[in-house]
């Protein structure tokens, strides 16, 4: 089936699932396929189960007049979104939605929600659910935008080359923003220079259709990445269009705005003064669409974060600052330094392995080692990963399981902890009842 006949069946029924468990009555299935799994195996359950069609890419599985046979199901699931990306090209009295892409190493979650807060107090404003930034998650994103949109936010996540690239294809962006590109995915990006010209599809395909970047000016590197881009918004502590600096750090960020708009303190709920460039960057982005300061102000003042993501937990006497969503180098050296300066006697870290660096992996793990060894903790935990392979003379647990055992017979007291870690080590789990 042509895309143009499918996505006629889709405004019929506007709701897709990957998922048959997860089905409501009228929905498309989509029998996608991994490793592990077959979807075309479940297309008949789906149909049981209350789902308008499903499509499906392997003939055995048709059901006549319920399922539909294409190709490659992801491809038409992408297809399927870069159809539905062009009608907001043509709306209306010539009214166009703005597409804003954002990708980077490290924060693009904090600061697509921080963006998605700011910009809905003014629009009406579609973005990335959770963390579905993916092949999957990005069209699924897509295509859940209705025509009321003024604004689309899409996270784009990536651990190699050519994937950016790939998702520019079928989003579209019209604008876009890199966080940074530190020490992430180091495996399949194959080292930093890597990163940064993964990453940089975003801007390559800004410099090709006349597009808009917002970069992080005091990077010297996103400096040279985005040369050639017709529009560019620029933001930072100096030489940029908006300015700002770090007021406090204790127990949360609070920063100030001091050119390009105005906003005398903004006081966040966020942890680490490495939340700063997040901030500024969605700063840079409501002012660049006129959202008004008060608006800005107030939208990141009321963001709180979740998702293991730079949480401050008070439990009794003790604060412990949560952010085992992810881990890389650069995201680890960030914490560990931000939580060092605290000002507090007792501190402990609980620290997970760092997932996917490669043949960098015990070189990352030995300089987070060394890094920590150049300040004073209460205690240090070191979980799983190329840290039990490395001698240090902290403690080495295997697994989050076992730290969380760690943790329960100490009955700490007054004291802070730091938790970190990459999604695999599930470090989140260490403060589980």
């Amino acid at each position: 089936m042509q895309t143009e006949e499918l996505y006629k069946i889709f405004l019929a029924h506007p709701s897709l699932q990957t998922d048959s468990r997860k089905l409501n009555s009228g929905d498309i299935f989509f029998a996608l396929k991994g490793d592990l799994f077959n979807g075309n195996t479940f297309a008949r359950q789906a149909i049981e189960a209350g789902a308008a069609y499903a499509v499906i890419d392997e003939p055995q599985y048709e059901i006549p007049g319920k399922t539909i046979l294409v190709k490659n199901t992801l491809n038409s699931l992408q297809q399927l979104a870069k159809y539905h990306r062009r009608q907001f090209n043509a709306l209306p009295a010539g009214r166009q939605v703005p597409f804003l892409a954002i990708t980077g190493s490290n924060g693009k979650t904090t600061t697509k929600e921080l963006i998605h807060a700011i910009l809905s107090t003014t629009f009406k404003t579609y973005t990335t659910e959770g963390n579905l930034n993916n092949h999957i998650g990005i069209p699924l994103t897509i295509l859940k935008i209705k025509e009321d949109a003024q604004i689309a936010v899409i996270e784009m996540g990536a651990n190699h080359q050519k994937e950016i690239a790939s998702y520019c294809a079928y989003t579209m962006p019209t604008h876009g923003l890199i966080t940074n590109c530190g020490k992430a995915h180091l495996e399949g990006f194959g080292g930093v220079e890597g990163v940064r010209k993964g990453k940089g599809e975003l801007f390559d395909y800004l410099r090709s259709y006349n597009g808009t970047a917002f970069i992080m000016q005091d990077y010297a590197y996103l400096q040279e990445m985005s040369g050639g881009i017709a529009h560019i918004l620029r933001y930072g502590t100096k030489h940029a269009d908006i300015e700002g600096c770090v007021l406090k750090n204790e127990p949360f960020l609070e920063v100030e705005i001091n050119k390009g708009v105005n906003i005398p303190s903004i006081k966040t709920q966020l942890v680490g003064d490495y939340n700063f460039p997040n901030v500024l960057a969605a700063v840079a982005v409501g002012n660049y669409f006129k959202v008004p300061a008060e608006k800005i102000k107030m939208a990141i003042e009321n963001y709180t974060p979740s998702n293991s993501r730079s949480q401050l937990i008070e439990r009794g006497t003790n604060k412990i600052i949560l952010d085992a969503y992810n881990a890389n180098p650069s995201s680890m050296k960030l914490a560990i330094e931000n939580f060092a300066n605290l000002r507090a006697e007792n501190k402990v870290l609980m620290l997970g392995g760092m997932a996917e660096l490669g043949s960098e992996s015990i070189d990352e793990h030995k300089a987070m080692i060394d890094l920590i060894k150049q300040h004073s903790w209460k205690a240090v935990v070191l979980v799983g990963s190329d840290f039990i392979h490395i001698p240090h003379p902290f403690i080495s647990l295997e697994n989050s399981a076992e730290a969380k055992e760690w943790l329960q017979a100490q009955r700490f007291e007054n004291t802070h902890l730091l938790v970190k870690g990459s999604r695999s080590m599930q470090m989140e789990k260490v403060l589980e009842p």
